[in-house]
């Protein structure tokens, strides 16, 4: 599985690993069963952070059906709005990289 830009710049912190991959999923309503699988941690990592990552309001539920709920990130969180903008300025960079220079005619 390769690396994130986020993930190899601030490390594979387990609630690194889970809101990097609620920002690859950004709009789209997961079980934490989907979250557990995509950040690639246990169910014990999840729940070890996951009220932290609730208490903080990185994300909210969208939806519930019987005892599942839904969950999505919070895109209006300061703290998303930092963590997408710091995504942005790497994904930038990375492109300035690879760039092709063009040669004169």
């Amino acid at each position: 599985m390769e690396k994130s830009l986020l993930i190899e710049f601030l490390g594979g912190n387990p609630i690194f690993k889970i809101v990097d991959f609620l920002i690859e999923n950004k709009g789209i309503d997961l079980s934490k069963k989907e979250i557990i699988e995509g950040a690639d941690i246990s169910r014990a990592v999840l729940f070890k952070y996951w009220k932290e990552i609730e208490n903080h309001e990185i994300v909210f539920v969208n939806r519930k059906f019987g005892k599942t709920k839904l969950y999505s990130l919070n895109s209006t969180n300061p703290i998303v709005k930092k963590l997408l903008e710091l995504e942005s300025l790497l994904i930038g960079k990375a492109m300035d990289k690879h760039k092709l220079v063009e040669i004169p005619a």
